[in-house]
């Protein structure tokens, strides 16, 4: 019985989880790109925007002012935190603000990832992207 009590509660957390990841879906292409770029290890937010530049080829630059804004949101969402761990003092400049991403924004970044893998398949069906329907 106690197993089944923590089994059905562990449901309705399992449950809200997957609510609160729906709930932010899809995400902006600046959001999923910072993720991206925070998945392999935490970064200021230059090196942010360097990283998306360079993964997209130069097809997505971020401003300052759109990166900025998008990490104040991701913040609050939970998707990344500032964290106090800093380079050492030989690579680093006092006035950086390193970010990394959280277990839950690893969560609804896989999420939207299988997401956008759909809406291709899905495409590709339809003869719209070239490949294996």
């Amino acid at each position: 019985m106690e197993g089944e009590r923590w089994s059905s509660s562990r449901r309705g957390v399992m449950a809200n989880h997957e609510l609160e990841i729906d709930s932010l879906l899809p995400l902006p292409p600046a959001t999923f790109h910072i993720l991206l770029a925070l998945a392999g290890e935490d970064r200021h937010g230059y090196a942010i925007i360097q990283d998306v530049a360079a993964r997209t080829r130069g097809e997505l630059k971020l401003s300052a002012g759109t990166l900025y804004r998008s990490v104040q949101r991701m913040q609050e969402q939970g998707l990344i935190v500032e964290t106090r761990e800093r380079p050492a003092p030989e690579d680093d400049d006092e006035r950086r603000r390193y970010y990394r991403i959280t277990p839950f924004g690893e969560a609804v970044a896989k999420v939207e990832a299988r997401r956008l893998t759909q809406l291709v398949k899905m495409a590709r069906a339809k003869g719209f992207v070239p490949g294996r329907s």
